[in-house]
């Protein structure tokens, strides 16, 4: 039923942040639609799902992008689907939001879903403190994003695609021009990250990581 743990380390040694792509190969739409459905599949927290993915294919959108992305300006024009990965901000996830996500989404019953509103008020208010200031909220959403970009790169690469993370963006001019382009509500989105995705043009350096000893602890 599941892939074979080889199978899922050698993705993750294929797996590199690619630098350049060819522009002559192109991701199949069944392909990139099982890249997409890691993202949809995804885990967050209170399972809240607060994030859109913006496939942006528009040549001209994607040349504007290069201009307020300084990570992608080697990538963007060459890689086969670039992304955008927008995070909810407060305003678009009151409780409106998170009771229609537990109760219409995920199915609970109403009872769980007030006692799930009473456990994130307190996790909000108090265990992460994500109303003390208007950037701390943002940036928890923001998290969450990171947790689909990271399955959309493994899933990428156990079927020999590559990827690269782009956090390598100017965030206020890049949602002003999303934005002008209609394409987000800037009180309700931002740009948390962005991705490339494609095929090499070539081979990278071998992967170097630090020790496991180096990066591992056991508390028995």
């Amino acid at each position: 039923m599941f892939t074979e743990k080889s199978a899922v380390l050698n993705a993750f040694l294929f797996r590199h942040a690619c630098k350049k792509y060819d522009p002559t190969k192109k991701i199949s739409a069944e392909d990139f639609d099982f890249i997409l459905e890691a993202a949809r599949l995804s885990p967050s927290s209170f399972g809240l799902e607060p994030w859109r993915f913006l496939v942006v294919q528009n040549p001209a959108l994607r040349e504007a992008l290069r201009d307020t992305a300084w990570g992608a300006a080697e990538k963007i024009a060459d890689c086969s689907h670039f992304v955008v990965l927008l995070s909810r901000k407060e305003a678009a996830m009151r409780s409106d939001y998170r009771r229609e996500m537990w109760g219409g989404v995920h199915g609970m019953p109403s009872e769980t879903v007030v006692q799930r509103e009473d456990f994130f008020k307190n996790f909000a208010e108090h265990d992460f403190a994500l109303y003390e200031n208007p950037r701390a909220f943002d940036d928890w959403a923001a998290k969450q994003c990171y947790i689909a970009l990271a399955n959309m790169m493994s899933a990428a690469a156990l079927i020999g695609i590559d990827s690269t993370p782009i956090e390598g963006f100017d965030m206020r001019r890049t949602n002003n021009l999303l934005a002008e382009n209609g394409l987000i509500n800037p009180d309700e989105f931002q740009a948390a990250v962005m991705a490339a995705f494609g095929y090499r043009a070539a081979e990278p350096r071998e992967k170097t990581r630090r020790a496991a000893e180096d990066v591992v602890r056991w508390i028995e």
